[in-house]
């Protein structure tokens, strides 16, 4: 039991906490619930999605490397840090919709957009939801298609009565109410992008992939990657679910601004 809790610690833990300060920062009623956002930089819009049970704070350490070309939007995302709980089943295609819903009130109509994991996830059925907003987007440990179901071993070890095991989710997440109901949904965490759906993806994609990530079935990355009209597939030797940090946060950075500056020639 205490392997199968170290490996979902590290498929859902983040970086560290950075204090900055956002030069714009709201909690709006998107499709009645409140979701919190913060906005960092000058330049065309960056989304930067989190990973399960995490928060926008976890995108911190990553805003001083976009803000100085990419107006960077950093999103808590339903159900987590300062947006609304959970108050139904966790649907990945709901919170697109709210994402969505939220950049309808923002009055943004194309972004750009990285996902790491449950972030990634949600892009995918956002660009399938409004197929002409982003741009380009790169995903990070996320297909777009993952079941819980699959894992009955963190079904087993991410239970509010084990909540000590996985330390970060009281930094992100300060209310017990809270904590239950994320450790509660993660039950129901089951998402499914279809060949046809995937095909019909319009923006370009990165998908980014540690070679480690326990958490992958490197089966559905490859029919993923054979089914996206326009991606690239980046697999990282020796790291596990977060790709994009560590010792490969440098490698990371340069990657995601080469990709993304491809669209602005």
């Amino acid at each position: 039991m205490k392997k199968q809790i170290t490996i979902l610690a590290f498929i859902l833990m983040s970086t560290t906490l950075l204090s900055q300060t956002p030069k714009k920062s709201e909690l709006v009623s998107i499709n009645g619930k409140k979701i919190y956002y913060e906005v960092y930089g000058k330049g065309k819009p960056l989304f930067l999605l989190h990973g399960y049970t995490l928060s926008s704070q976890s995108w911190l350490p990553y805003v001083k490397d976009f803000e100085q070309e990419y107006e960077v939007y950093v999103i808590d995302l339903t159900g987590h840090g300062k947006s609304d709980p959970f108050k139904e089943t966790l649907s990945i295609k709901s919170v697109a919709a709210d994402l969505n819903a939220l950049t309808q009130y923002l009055k943004l109509d194309k972004i750009q957009a990285i996902g790491f994991s449950f972030g990634g996830d949600v892009l995918y059925h956002l660009a399938l939801l409004n197929p002409n907003l982003i741009e380009s987007m790169i995903t990070i440990g996320a297909v777009g298609t993952w079941s819980v179901n699959d894992f009955p071993e963190y079904k087993e070890a991410f239970t509010f009565e084990n909540r000590a095991n996985f330390p970060w989710i009281t930094k992100f997440h300060k209310t017990d109410e809270r904590i239950k109901a994320l450790m509660h949904q993660f039950r129901n965490y089951i998402v499914k992008v279809s060949t046809e759906e995937l095909q019909s993806i319009k923006p370009e994609v990165l998908i980014m992939i540690g070679d480690d990530d326990e958490g992958m079935n490197f089966t559905e990355v490859a029919r993923v990657k054979k089914n996206l009209p326009n991606s690239d597939l980046w697999i990282l030797p020796n790291v596990s679910h977060g790709a994009h940090e560590g010792e490969t946060k440098a490698d990371f950075i340069l990657k995601a601004k080469a990709f993304f500056n491809k669209k602005k020639k």
